[in-house]
């Protein structure tokens, strides 16, 4: 009986791996038997000499994108004369010294930096710019602090002035200032300034859309970010319903504000002051989560202040209310005696 021409049952898949094929064919650099293989191999061993990308992959290895870095002399001066916290100086060899740079010498060998001595190509490459003066001073980033230690640590401060005075107990009340789209670090700066003379307990800051404590932020604080809290928060009307939990108060600073700073009736209690970027002013989130509105009462003819001038006055509206109380609880008790 003769057998039918075509496929028979169950042979599906019998020569399936020969359809397959051997896939696409290899680049010929990727060939080891091909000239252009060992011509990219040349190449390579070019580039690998080359002195200008040595000095590029020597760069890389002591910076990345995320260092903050101090560029130029009088920059670099200013940063060691206030404190900035830094690991490394970079000095470009052959540098012509001035009194500039002999200063910095001094101070960074006193703060006990390493000093590196690099040439122009790697001190590029460092600065990612080639105005750095043949100084570069890489600086340590900033630790901030937890919401919930900030706010421990003021009520532990608050509590143990219960055994005080009335006077002494409403100036350790506390106070914390919450900075609502302040995208520029030198305005940040001023604000850690003002808070830290004016007694504040800690700034707030929300981790998106907000200036961070950078080197200028650092510098315009002229020091006192080394003693003024900073706290980073996911979302920052969260953070101040979860104070005002806790029995603290929102003031935040608009120019349509129903009060003027200083007279809200919140200053001698725990307060939040809230300020808002100079342009938007405070977000709508934000500014419903507050207890009061506040404004400084300013010339038609400006239209807004900027927010670390404004933090500035409304802190010491805040401060003269809390010494005005402290002193009219404190005439009772003198009258007694």
């Amino acid at each position: 009986m003769a057998l039918k021409k075509g496929p028979t049952k169950g042979s599906g898949g019998k020569h399936r791996n020969k359809l397959r094929g051997y896939g696409p064919t290899p680049k010929a650099e990727d060939r080891v038997y091909h000239k252009a293989y060992r011509a990219k191999k040349a190449a390579d061993r070019r580039k690998m000499a080359d002195p200008r990308l040595a000095a590029k992959r020597r760069a890389a290895k002591f910076t990345s994108d995320s260092d903050d870095l101090v560029i130029g002399r009088n920059a670099v001066v200013e940063a060691l004369r206030v404190g900035v916290p830094a690991k490394e100086l970079y000095l470009a060899a052959r540098i012509e010294h001035d009194d500039r740079t002999r200063e910095i010498v001094q101070l960074a060998t006193k703060s006990g930096l390493h000093l590196l001595e690099a040439d122009r190509l790697e001190m590029d490459r460092i600065a990612r710019s080639s105005n750095h003066q043949g100084v570069v001073l890489k600086v340590l980033p900033f630790q901030y602090s937890s919401l919930a230690d900030l706010v421990d640590r003021a009520d532990r401060k608050a509590k143990a002035m219960n055994a005080a005075s009335e006077s002494a107990r409403i100036k350790a009340r506390p106070l914390f200032i919450a900075l609502d789209g302040v995208t520029d670090p030198q305005n940040l700066g001023a604000v850690i300034r003002s808070a830290a003379a004016f007694g504040a307990n800690g700034v707030i800051l929300p981790e998106r859309r907000s200036a961070s404590v950078t080197a200028a932020a650092w510098k315009v604080s002229a020091g006192a970010a080394a003693h003024m809290p900073v706290a980073r928060v996911v979302n920052l009307t969260k953070a101040i319903e979860s104070l005002k939990e806790r029995g603290y108060y929102a003031v935040g600073l608009d120019g349509g504000g129903d009060a003027l700073v200083g007279e809200t009736g919140f200053e001698t209690d725990p307060l939040i002051v809230v300020l808002g970027s100079e342009g938007k002013g405070l977000s709508r989130l934000v500014r419903e989560s507050c207890d009061s509105i506040a404004g400084i009462p300013i010339s038609s003819m400006v239209e807004s202040l900027n927010a670390s001038v404004a933090a500035g006055i409304s802190l010491y509206a805040v401060d003269r209310a809390r010494r005005e109380a402290a002193t009219a609880a404190a005439a009772p008790q003198t009258n007694a005696q």
